[in-house]
């Protein structure tokens, strides 16, 4: 799998499906919120990981070199034994936060009505 392309067949130009495609994946969202929780970074790997359990050593780390391709995430590397490795968001996330925070309380005030959807769905 190829992580750095994604192209759309009919719209492969379409900035709207270039950047949700990698923003809105199952982990991307929710790396960066946690690493803006801990104040932004620089965060070390295993610190996130358990901030995040749920998800696994390789997912995280595919995550992380995505999300620093796209420029949201800095990885800074300390040449010690054994090798300290530290994340940070960018300047351009810092500017996705107010979108963010805006579909997190959409999501809190619709959660319910959502549910219940699913519920009468299946």
């Amino acid at each position: 799998m190829d992580r750095t392309k994604i192209e759309d067949a009919l719209f492969p130009d379409c900035p709207i499906r270039n950047i949700l495609a990698r923003l809105c994946d199952k982990w991307s969202l929710l790396v960066i919120y946690t690493l803006n929780k801990t104040g932004g970074g620089p965060v070390r790997f295993k610190e996130l990981q358990r901030e995040i359990p749920d998800i696994s050593q390789k997912m995280l780390t595919v995550t992380l070199r995505t999300l620093e391709d796209d420029g949201y995430v800095t990885r800074t590397v300390y040449p010690e034994v054994p090798p300290r490795v530290e994340y940070a968001l960018t300047p351009l996330t810092h500017t996705l936060f107010p979108h963010i925070d805006a579909l997190l309380c959409w999501a809190k005030e619709n959660m319910d009505f959502i549910m219940k959807s699913r519920k009468s769905v299946g």
